[in-house]
């Protein structure tokens, strides 16, 4: 009896600066892009002591690091005034 084990694949639209990120973060160059994103999915935690996360408070984790990495937090006294606003 044959198996065939047969892998998908699709293709992803990224940007140069991207694509140059993940090139930066393989260990070799016959690391595939596949392997360098599930290494990077790893980082987000699916749960903690209390239980397993949901996919909406992961991707919600996940977007805070990204913005908060990229400087895109505000100040206590920014929300504060924002509310005032309200």
């Amino acid at each position: 009896m044959l198996w065939c084990i047969m892998a998908y694949a699709t293709t992803i639209q990224v940007n140069k600066t991207t694509k140059a990120s993940l090139e930066a973060l393989k260990n070799s160059s016959r690391e595939t892009f596949d392997e360098v994103i599930s290494k990077l999915m790893i980082l987000v935690p699916e749960g903690d002591d209390e239980g397993k996360y949901t996919k909406e408070f992961r991707a919600g984790l996940l977007e805070s690091l990204y913005e908060s990495k990229n400087k895109k937090t505000y100040s206590l006294a920014q929300v504060k005034k924002e509310l005032k606003l309200m």
